[in-house]
């Protein structure tokens, strides 16, 4: 059953009741590898669930334009205290309601419609909201892009710096959706330094990692850092704008009044429950265990024969390009999901195929390090992964489903927050 238990919306409304009751059993049975996804607590859990939902708190803390702030105020203060303690910035703002958002505001305070900004292609594992074609930052600003190199699979720093001190953007955003490198934050910062912008540090998928010690962090290089919450952070669906003192106001003022009305209490009380957690010293060893099943588990890939994008892994996240096995990503996701392992299918880099049928896989380890895998354990995925892929160029469902009693069975040896037995 969902825990915490759910018994109000089981009597009134039995119908969602059972969606959120099987989509909790879903996550228990499944070995969860989809980078961006996690677990989160069940004090996390509580927290988004409780009555801060009912307020409206338009404004920030001592300069609301509602009454009756008188919990909502220390509130988001011990939120935004938190958050500057945890990653050592001068200020934070905890109101964006998720990472494009977040992003969205750095425009509206730092650019106007027209101006250049630069950010990493979204096939080569950049993030929309970097100023790709489809986005509206792509169709509001001049965006330029930069890559990875072709024989790498890494980002061609020199090649950076040409095109910003060529292009001359407003803008520098460093950061992704599908990096499984370590991003070079005193390079891009000096870059950013000699081109005359301004840099931004999209951590999302790795601001869980940076709080425990198990990635570089972008504070005294970056002076605009933005987030979601969830993800390696192990928090709720939120996002955090931090920064140098210098752009404080300035990105202030673009999540309110620029871009949102009040902010989501709930989802702020949520945010300062995963940053108190985020501080214990158990949270580094999480973070660090993080990146070492990751690496363990490309090593088992890549010995498989498998192509990793940039040869492996440095952080939570894997790439692998099926070009060379004879299957697309995405025949090769439903099959894994098929098999109680949930992946999602990715474009990689010079990706030949369309990005609704690419040719990669992205996978990750936050979620089942959470529930308490380890590095022994990623052989026996691996494994799995290659009998999937295997079976599903044959088409033999049999195999998949074997492999998915395997799965849980492996999986209801470690408790999954948001569910019990």
């Amino acid at each position: 059953m969902h825990n915490p238990p759910i018994p109000h919306v089981d009597s009134s409304d039995p119908e969602i009741a059972a969606l959120i009751g099987g989509e909790a059993r879903r996550q228990y049975e499944k070995a969860r590898l989809i980078p961006s996804e996690n677990y989160v607590s069940v004090a996390v859990l509580e927290a988004s669930g409780t009555v801060l939902t009912n307020k409206y708190s338009e404004g920030y803390p001592g300069r609301r334009y509602y009454e009756g702030q008188q919990f909502i105020d220390p509130l988001e203060t011990i939120a935004r205290d938190r958050a500057k303690a945890l990653f050592g910035v001068d200020h934070a703002n905890v109101q964006p309601y998720s990472g494009t958002p977040a992003n969205l505001a750095v425009y509206l305070a730092f650019a106007a419609p027209g101006d250049t900004i630069m950010g990493m292609a979204l096939p080569m594992g950049g993030h929309l909201s970097h100023g790709w074609s489809v986005s509206a930052t792509g169709k509001w600003f001049r965006a330029v892009q930069y890559g990875v190199r072709r024989d790498t699979g890494r980002v061609d720093l020199d090649e950076v710096r040409d095109l910003a001190l060529k292009e001359h953007p407003k803008l520098i955003f460093c950061g992704g959706t599908a990096i499984p490198r370590t991003i070079d934050f005193p390079a891009f910062a000096a870059i950013a330094a000699e081109a005359g912008a301004i840099l931004v540090a999209d951590i999302a998928h790795i601001a869980g990692l940076i709080a425990g010690g198990a990635h570089p962090s972008p504070v005294g290089h970056a002076g605009v850092i933005t987030t979601t919450t969830h993800k390696t952070l192990r928090g709720p669906r939120g996002a955090m704008i931090m920064s140098t003192a210098e752009h404080a106001s300035a990105l202030d003022r673009a999540v309110f009044p620029g871009l949102q009305g009040g902010p989501h209490n709930h989802t702020t009380a949520a945010i300062a429950v995963a940053l108190h957690e985020a501080a214990r010293p158990e949270f580094r060893d999480y973070a660090h265990q993080v990146v070492t099943n990751a690496k363990a588990l490309a090593g088992a890939l890549a010995a498989r024969g498998y192509d990793l994008v940039s040869g492996g892994t440095d952080n939570h996240l894997i790439l692998m390009d099926l070009t060379s096995s004879g299957i697309g990503g995405k025949p090769a996701a439903k099959a894994l999901d098929r098999a109680g392992i949930e992946t999602n299918y990715n474009t990689v880099p010079f990706d030949p195929r369309k990005p609704f049928d690419p040719s990669g896989l992205r996978l990750g380890t936050p979620a089942v390090t959470t529930r308490g895998l380890r590095a022994g354990h990623m052989e026996q995925i691996a494994a799995w992964i290659d009998e999937a892929i295997t079976a599903a160029a044959k088409a033999d469902e049999t195999v998949l489903d074997r492999i998915a009693g395997e799965v849980r069975d492996l999986m209801s040896a470690f408790p999954a927050p948001g569910w019990t037995r």
